[in-house]
This record gives structure tokens, sequence and C-alpha cells, in this order.
């Protein structure tokens, strides 16, 4: 999108593995190593249990349903993505670990149809299948044409970012970290010769400045700076002071764009200093219909951001949110009444945010361009 603006599709987290993978044309083993459930065949009949069959094989748009089409219509400059689950046919589970996410490689169409610029790979499942997962994984997404950012061969990998020119000008760079507070065993983290992600083992003053730092040596001028951040716990609508904090603090050093996940949920929103901090975006594609516990955070609601920047400055001047409803592993568009839930949900949380209802079913941000900072101090 030109005229200076640079148009970010943004979503929280897409796990193509398990159930999903099942479902695809070419399902890898459905073996799985849980305390209740041996074979990944049960999420599928769990969500055929409460929203009717799925036909399986499904075409590689399938788990995306309604969001392909809005991301033509939308067509944003840049698309990101967090890959949740480990490409591979590896079948060395990693220990100590009660889930392992793995999709089929033969299956990548079913990412590669999104057409993602920047796969975020700081999280806790990309070594699901240890080191040789996370190589494999890195192998196929780069035959596939797929750039990886938080994740890699090496330290120095890992923490690189990945740059998306834009027809605007400039550049917008992607970084991508993996917080402890997200289940990241600590010794996934990215060595100088050992693969791994990008790790964040505390969310301090000293880490974010040493963000900073990176993020300054690596941008050049006219560039859109997003840091794409996986921390903090599945449940709740509690954003630690911290998380706040450290936010605040990597747009104080001249981030454009906080984009966070980790959460089951869409989470707390606010913008700082006309920059935007997204502190949950919640899940996007997965397996999770019909798992009972949680069902007061309706889980099966889903978001599709779309986020506006002005080109140069990176400055905040429109946003726009899909709500969207899981169903037979299927993203369809949420009824009216699900989107008025998810604006009075995301008002209340996100202290001062105000949301617009369009005819067009999305939710906006009023008057972003005039925010300063919402929700009070860290």
């Amino acid at each position: 999108m030109g005229g200076g603006a640079v148009t970010l599709f943004l979503c929280g987290d897409v796990m193509l593995g398990r159930g999903v993978d099942q479902v695809l044309a070419r399902p890898g083993s459905p073996e799985l190593r849980e305390d209740h459930v041996e074979d990944a065949r049960v999420y599928v009949r769990l969500a055929e249990s409460v929203h009717g069959p799925v036909p399986a094989p499904v075409d590689p748009g399938w788990p995306w349903g309604e969001a392909l089409r809005w991301l033509e219509e939308s067509a944003p400059d840049v698309r990101i993505v967090n890959l949740e689950t480990a490409v591979t046919r590896g079948r060395a589970f990693a220990p100590d670990k009660v889930i392992h996410y793995r999709m089929h490689p033969d299956n990548l169409p079913a990412l590669t149809v999104a057409r993602p610029d920047v796969c975020v790979l700081a999280n806790n499942h990309v070594l699901d299948f240890g080191r040789p997962g996370l190589e494999e994984t890195l192998d196929r997404l780069s035959r596939a044409g797929l750039r990886a950012a938080g994740a890699g061969r090496s330290r120095a990998e890992a923490y690189a970012p990945v740059a998306v020119p834009v027809a605007a000008g400039g550049r917008v760079l992607v970084f991508a970290l993996g917080a402890r507070s997200s289940g990241i065993p600590p010794g996934w983290a990215a060595t100088r010769g050992t693969p791994g992600v990008a790790y964040l083992p505390e969310l301090s003053a000293d880490t974010a400045a040493a963000v900073v730092r990176h993020v300054r040596r690596a941008r050049l001028p006219g560039d859109v700076a997003v840091v794409s951040v996986h921390w903090g716990s599945n449940w709740g609508h509690h954003v630690p002071r911290e998380q706040i904090r450290f936010a605040r603090l990597l747009v104080d050093g001249g981030v454009d764009l906080v984009h966070g996940h980790s959460s089951h949920h869409p989470r707390r929103l606010e913008v700082y200093r006309g920059r935007l901090v997204l502190y949950g975006c919640g899940d996007f594609v997965d397996d999770y219909e019909g798992i009972s516990g949680y069902e007061e955070f309706r889980d099966d609601l889903r978001i599709a951001y779309l986020v506006t920047l002005e080109a140069g400055t990176g400055r905040l001047t429109a946003l726009r949110m899909l709500p969207l409803r899981a169903r037979r592993l299927r993203l369809d568009p949420a009824p009216e009444a699900d989107r008025a839930w998810l604006r009075a949900l995301l008002e209340r949380v996100s202290d001062g945010v105000r949301l617009a209802p369009a005819a067009d079913g999305t939710l906006a941000l009023v008057h972003p361009a005039a925010a300063h900072r919402t929700g009070g101090g860290p």
C-alpha cells in the first residue's frame, strides 16, 4: 500500500500441527505423548463432536477460512504470523514437555496459502522435536520461500530481523523474541554454535535496553521496527506490570509496534506515544475446539489485525480487527453478538481504548492518531 502508509497483517498463534495436520492432504504420524491423548485424531473428533463433520482431506486454505478472503481484499504490505509448531517428520519428542506440536512438511501449502512475509518462531513449541526438528523446520520454510524470525542455527541467526521492503519506501524490520514466562525452557536459547530461539530470560529494563540497541543497529532511516514477543500465561485478562513496562521501554527506545502473543484469547491493547502495543493477540489457527475448562474466555473467537502505520515515522494511523469464530477447524465470520462481546471485552480490559463496529463486520480503533497513552502508568 503506497501513499505514505504501511499496512501490516498480524495474528496470534498459527498451529497447523496435531489435529489440523491430520485433516490436511498429507498427515504425519498421529502419535502423541500427552497425559490423556495418544492420537492426534482425537482432536479432530472433539471438534466434530461440537460443530459437525470436517470434510477431510481439506484443501490448504481450509484452516484459514474467511481470513484468506479478507487478506486478499485488504492487501496488506506485510503479513506476520506466529508459527507455533515444528515442521518436521521427526519423532524424537522433547522431554519434560506435556504438549508437542508438529505438522508434516508436505502440508506446508496450508501455510504458504496465506503468503506470510515473516514466520515468527520464537515460541515454546518450535523445538518440540528437538534441535533436529528445529533445523528441519528452518530448512522446510526456506525451501518454501518463507522467512523466519526468532529462531536459527546460531544466536546471530535467531536474533537477526527479517527485513521486508515496502512500496511506501523503507523496510519493515521484524524482530522476534521468546520470553521465559511463555514456557520456553532456558535450554532452548540459541547460542553462538547451537540452534535455538531468541530468548528473553527476563523482562527487565536492562533487557529492554539491549533489545533497543539491537534494533537501532539494524534499522536505517525510513524503516519501521516491529518487535514480536511470545510472553506470558495462556489464560486470564491480567497483563503483568513487567510486560507493560517492557513494551513501553521498547517504544521509548524507538520500536514502532509491539506484537505480543502466547495467550489463548485476546488481551489488552494500547496506544502509547502514538505506537500500538498488542499484549496478546490470542489463538488464530489451531485444533482446540471441544476442549473444555476455559469457556469463559471464549477462545473460539479469533481476531485478524490490520495495522496501518505512517511510513517513515511508524506512527499508528488506523487499526481494524476482523473477529472470526473457529468451527470445524476453520475460521468463519463471527456473528454480530460475538463481535459485540469482543468489542465490549477489549474496551473493558484496554483502559481508554474505544472501538467502533463497521458495516463489513470489523472493529476499528477510534481516533488512533490522537491517542498518547492508555491504561495509566506501569
